[in-house]
């Protein structure tokens, strides 16, 4: 085997939010029609301000209403005024998305978008929607729930990406854009307290070495309070403990030929770590559930949740002539993550599951851009080598006295891709984009699962000795190749409006379960010895593919009054990965195994749309100006086929699944209000976002799905002239609404209706651990707090 490297206290808060409701106040959604910097001088689609909206998701600076792809911008200035915290906060207004940290963790990203995505952290699957920090993609979930500071824009892409960006996602992305150093000298600080003791600070600070060269950096720092405790450990449960920095050097650019970018960045996250809420009541103990859902129970503190993330990235930009653009983005990435996982959450060792999660990457990308008058477009090669580690116990000792399964999955990924995308102009309202990319992927693992008696493993400092050979000891790599096409047609009868129709292939490689039981793997020569290519077909699975269809609607109406984008899809949806874990028996003793299948065929259909509209302009006579936003998504998800193995059966049970994290229904509604305050302005915004039941995983389970719910925020923000200082006054989840955003689950369900029966005491039948496992984590309650900002 391959070495693996180890390396309430709540202020009241009813006045407040009284007040804010009152003054029509809340989270204002920052929309595809809220603006981004920029100097062009046209009469192309504007936000309220008239401010023209530039994107980069063709990776070349494009008035949004021009871009025939279904796209949410929120632009910095539109993130401060909303109060967002992290990248989890844009899922509220962007339609059909869903963001949210996933389950037992702090800092680790579960993203879907349109019906597509991954939940699960471990090593050997990839995400579904690929996150981008400065152009450079993430290969790893874990410390991908990025904190918003000193951030220009964040652009969210629906359907497959493959032939504009480095890495095939075949769900959609998200791009972080961090802001361009500015020419002058700039110094910028704020501020946050607020309830459950939040107290945030951000430094950024920016100055030209010469008329060359500028230096600059970030740095942040973020706390908070538990929103509960664990009542076992006397830890906050859900606080928030984090230093982070960036720092850049910027050579050229602002009319400069040459642009060459070098940056780091740092993240240390010290939070608690986060428990689950017991839905049930101990079935061995009799605990009862408790009354606080932020509450929780469970033990395991050992190693200490600690997350490091960094990275070094050089983006290079050179015009070499009027038409051609040649650009290089290096990156260099490394996390360390240990996180300690109860998911019982119950003091006892009943099913306890201390983690260890190290990920590397390098990646390089090289882009060719090419525009002239009417044809314009892009190839370019990406390459990424990428290890990740996945290392924990299950501790099941309330089963058998000192029973651990430990688990050690190196699985690395190397791929290279060629793609390219062109735009022709027909005719100055007619135009055609082709696309396409070849994918090489490589896969290889090292899986061992051991055994221990007498304790946990020793990697996590258990006193555990090895019982029995190891159940998985493999060595093995597949590869994977794929053309994916793009083609898209676009006509505008007006500079106006855009009407286009596209279709998109996306493809996700295929890998190799961590969770594995290698023993488990059918002998298909009865000869009692299971072969390496028996065991690596057991615990392999094939890529998976999805042909997205789609038409919309772009347009800036009544002089720009009203700005309108609306978009039908159609997807379908094939080998859809689909990972698990089941109870499970090991050489006799009770453990913990993979189940991840290519389930078969999904199809989604859906339309989505946004809108902002100018309501009136000086209502009052005081400069001030009345807005309403308006996000809407719907989604019909489901499974055409989803074969599952029941009894040695190949049985299709697609009737009775459900596409995970994935609702029908998602919405928000904006109203907002601005006015001129002295030499200053006042800005009032609220914002109600509803999202329709949403399942926590194929199977339905009604203790963990969340039903259909709304939450409300708000805003007051005063800026003061020149833009030198602020003061915002800003409420999340005004409500207080508890909502489940995530789960575990271990208990009897029917194979293949997935209903789940009760046992004679009226609760569901454990089948790991005595005390069974049924734990939520929800969403942050409502939250108050004010921000200041000052700029030299």
């Amino acid at each position: 085997m391959k070495r693996i490297s180890t390396i309430k206290n709540q202020a009241s808060v009813a006045a407040i939010g009284a007040v804010l409701i009152f003054a029509g106040g809340a989270m204002q959604p920052a929309m595809a029609q809220d603006a981004l910097p920029t100097s062009q001088d046209t009469t192309d689609e504007a936000d309220a301000d008239g401010n023209v909206i530039v994107v980069t998701a063709r990776r070349r600076e494009e008035n949004l209403l021009d871009v025939p792809i279904a796209i949410t911008v929120y632009s910095g200035e539109a993130l401060q005024q909303a109060g967002a915290l992290d990248i989890t906060d844009i899922a509220q207004t962007t339609p059909n998305t869903t963001l949210e940290t996933s389950r037992g963790t702090n800092s680790t990203l579960s993203a879907f978008i349109r019906g597509v995505g991954q939940q699960d952290p471990v090593s050997g699957f990839e995400q579904g929607v690929g996150i981008y920090l400065d152009d450079v993609y993430l290969n790893r979930p874990q410390a991908a729930v990025l904190d918003i500071y000193d951030v220009e824009r964040i652009e969210v892409l629906r359907g497959p990406q493959g032939t504009l960006y480095g890495r095939n996602t075949i769900g959609g992305a998200v791009k972080y854009v961090t802001r361009q150093l500015p020419e002058d000298f700039s110094l910028r600080a704020r501020a946050t307290y607020g309830t459950y003791n939040q107290l945030d600070g951000v430094l950024s600070l920016s100055a030209p070495l010469n008329d060359l060269v500028r230096a600059g950096g970030a740095v942040a720092r973020l706390t908070r309070d538990g929103f509960g405790e664990n009542l076992t450990t006397g830890l906050d449960n859900y606080d928030k403990d984090i230093w982070a920095g960036r720092a850049t050097l910027e050579i050229g650019g602002y009319g400069k030929p040459v642009l060459i970018r070098i940056s780091g960045d740092y993240t240390k996250d010290e939070s608690n770590p986060r428990g689950g809420h017991r839905v049930i009541p101990g079935l061995l103990s009799g605990a009862p559930v408790l009354e606080d859902v932020y509450d929780t129970r469970g033990a395991l503190n050992d190693p200490a949740q600690h997350v490091d993330s960094y990275g070094l990235a050089m983006n290079v930009s050179a015009e070499l002539s009027d038409t051609v653009t040649l650009r290089s983005i290096s990156a260099w990435r490394k996390d360390e993550t240990f996180t300690p996982i109860d998911f019982d959450a119950l003091p006892a060792v009943d099913l306890d599951v201390p983690g260890g999660y190290f990920n590397e990457q390098i990646s390089q990308e090289f882009q060719l851009l090419y525009e002239s008058d009417r044809l314009s477009g892009l190839v370019g090669f990406y390459y990424l080598d990428a290890q990740a580690d996945t290392l924990f116990d299950v501790r099941i000792f309330t089963t058998f006295p000192g029973l651990t399964a430990f688990t050690a999955a190196n699985v690395d990924t190397e791929t290279y891709a060629v793609f390219g995308d062109f735009t022709y102009d027909i005719t100055q309202r007619l135009s055609v984009s082709l696309g396409g990319r070849y994918t090489w992927d490589e896969r290889s693992a090292d899986i061992l699962r051991q055994n221990y008696l007498g304790g946990g493993s020793p990697f996590f400092g258990g006193a555990g000795i090895p019982f029995g050979s190891p159940s998985t000891d493999f060595d093995g790599a597949r590869e994977f190749k794929k053309f994916t096409p793009r083609g898209s047609i676009s006509f505008q009868p007006s500079p106006d409006h855009n009407v286009y129709a596209s279709y998109s292939q996306g493809f996700k490689g295929g890998g190799f379960d961590p969770r594995g039981v290698g023993v488990n793997a059918p002998d298909l020569n009865d000869d009692g010895v299971r072969s390496d290519d028996e065991v690596a077909a057991f615990l392999s699975f094939a890529p998976e593919t999805v042909d997205s269809y789609e038409i919309g609607y772009k347009g800036s109406l009544f002089g720009g009054a009203l700005n309108l984008a609306v978009a039908g899809f159609y997807a379908d949806y094939t080998d859809v990965q689909i990972p698990g874990s089941v109870a499970c028996e090991v050489g006799g003793l009770p453990s913990f195994c993979g189940i991840v299948s290519n389930a078969g065929k999904a199809e989604f259909k859906g339309i989505e749309g946004e809108a902002n509209m100018r309501v009136g302009r000086d209502l009052f006579g005081v400069g001030d100006r009345l807005n309403i936003a308006l996000t809407g998504g719907y989604i019909d998800a489901e499974y055409k086929e989803y074969v599952t193995n029941i009894g040695g059966t190949p049985t299709d049970v697609a009737e009775f699944r459900e596409v995970q994290n994935t609702p029908e229904f998602t919405g928000s509604a904006t109203l907002a209000y601005s006015a001129q305050l002295g030499e200053g302005d006042l800005d009032f915004s609220t914002t109600v976002a509803y999202r329709s039941k949403t399942f926590q995983f194929e199977i339905p389970n009604p203790f963990i799905d969340q039903p259909g719910y709304a939450t409300l925020d708000a805003n007051l923000v005063y800026t003061a002239p020149d833009r030198r200082w602020s003061i915002g006054l800003h409420g999340r989840n005004l409500t207080d609404k508890e909502y489940k955003t995530s789960g575990y689950t271990f208990v009897v369900a029917d194979p293949v209706t997935g209903e789940i029966p009760l046992g004679a005491n009226g609760f569901p039948i454990p089948t790991l651990g005595p005390e069974g496992t049924l734990t939520a984590f929800y969403g942050n309650p409502r939250q108050v707090f004010i921000t200041g900002t000052i700029e030299f």
